[in-house]
């Protein structure tokens, strides 16, 4: 690991911008018969979501724990609260959720481990 200057760590600071950090949690319906096309329906509208620019960071959770994903939002908390509400697994009352501000660096990405 490469160290860092206080500049260049004073300069990447300056960068961070606010996002929205959401935690997905299994909700009371979670484990029932008509929950699995339901959460296929919310995976979808995640990556519709993702394609228009609005949830760059989505991490499904595979353990078996109630935290069942996060990710972060590129918009207004508002915003994430409306498209989390009208979310057809939060509706259904399969998840529930979490918001919570963050902040992070623009153009942080994930690697591809499969490269």
């Amino acid at each position: 690991m490469e160290a860092i200057s206080d500049e260049e760590m004073k300069e990447n600071l300056s960068r961070a911008r606010a996002y929205v950090g959401v935690l997905l949690m299994a909700g009371p319906k979670y484990g029932t018969p008509e929950a699995r096309a339901i959460i296929y329906q919310h995976g979808k509208r995640n990556i519709e979501l993702r394609k228009a620019g609005k949830f760059p960071i989505i991490c499904p959770v595979t353990d078996r724990g109630p935290l069942r994903g996060f990710g972060v939002f590129s918009v207004s908390e508002e915003e994430v609260r409306t498209i989390m509400d009208e979310d057809p697994g939060v509706m259904a009352g399969v998840f529930t959720y979490e918001l919570h501000p963050v902040r992070g660096f623009p153009g942080s990405t994930l690697p591809d481990k499969s490269a």
